[in-house]
């Protein structure tokens, strides 16, 4: 789980001020997909419809494991755009306890990200659904 560097050396405030720093949506798309190359392979034996996150139009798959008190997430998709995604929704949540992940205030996190203005309805729809799997796993 070490080799996953989300919420640990890659923080909100990291993609926050990475995305400023570019001016133009395509730039900070390219950001984005980057971030997603970032995330460790996933085995194949993970992605099952157990592991499914609903409501994506991508597939996406989210596998969550306990250690000591923090959780750690594998995430993984077929999709360029939504592994950037789950690296941005990463960020915030992983190695993180199930306290810090409900307490973080994530609409807030995005709305200083302006993303969802820049992506389809379909895509928001399914960085929610991410969002939601992950809060009702910390809240278990």
């Amino acid at each position: 789980m070490s080799e996953n560097r989300f919420g640990t050396e890659i923080n909100p405030e990291d993609i926050l001020e990475a995305l400023d720093f570019f001016d133009s949506w395509e730039d900070r798309y390219k950001y984005i997909i980057d971030l997603g190359k970032e995330l460790p392979p996933m085995d194949q034996a993970q992605k099952t419809e157990e592991h499914l996150v609903r409501g994506c139009q991508s597939q996406v798959w989210l596998v969550a494991k306990h250690d000591a008190d923090k959780l750690y997430f594998e995430a993984d998709s077929d999709a360029f755009i939504v592994k950037g995604l789950l690296g941005v929704v990463l960020a915030a949540y992983n190695a993180k306890t199930p306290t810090q992940i409900t307490a973080f205030d994530i609409d807030a996190y995005f709305e200083q990200l302006n993303l969802l203005k820049h992506l389809s309805s379909t895509r928001g729809n399914g960085l929610q659904a991410m969002v939601k799997k992950i809060q009702a796993i910390a809240a278990r």
